[in-house]
């Protein structure tokens, strides 16, 4: 299974692609601290996320075509998912550019009052790009994500939904 962080964190090497990390390594099997096959820090990609056609973000773009199971991760702005994320997934192809990749929103913040947020903000984003969003977003408190209960209790649920569609894709193309 081919796995990718995408972190839309304005600050680089952040929490939130800590928590995606850790999220996509057990979602796969992995033990912590085992890693992914690919991570984009967002941040990292600078001014290229303007306009089209620059090589840095055509390859974290391909990366994420060519992933089996991609978690998007974002702190929690404003009510929904920064604007840093969306620039990114703005260089994709609506309707196709996501199409049989398995797509997880996960967010981050500092208390539950945006809990929906995932669900109501990103995951239709990640719909509408052609992803496999089958799974419902994970939103996790910054500060304790790593001990968060929730994140466990999301793994033991979703993973063999996980199996089971990236064994589709991997069967049928």
């Amino acid at each position: 299974m081919k796995v990718t962080v995408v972190a839309g964190n304005p600050k680089p090497q952040s929490r939130t692609l800590a928590a995606g990390t850790l999220l996509a390594e057990k979602l796969a099997n992995r033990p912590v601290g085992a890693g992914v096959e690919h991570t984009i820090d967002v941040i990292e990609l600078g001014s290229g996320l303007l306009g089209w056609g620059d090589a840095a973000v055509n390859n974290a773009v391909r990366q994420v075509q060519e992933s089996d199971l991609v978690v998007f991760a974002s702190p929690t702005f404003k009510a929904t998912y920064t604007g840093l994320l969306k620039l990114f997934l703005d260089q994709f192809e609506g309707g196709t550019g996501l199409q049989n990749v398995v797509t997880v929103p996960l967010m981050l913040g500092a208390g539950p009052a945006h809990a929906l947020a995932p669900d109501l903000t990103l995951k239709p984003v990640l719909a509408e790009l052609g992803g496999t969003c089958a799974l419902p977003g994970l939103y996790l408190r910054d500060k304790t994500f790593a001990e968060d209960e929730a994140l466990d209790a999301y793994v033991q649920r979703w993973t063999p939904t996980v199996n089971a569609l990236v064994s589709i894709r991997t069967t049928s193309g």
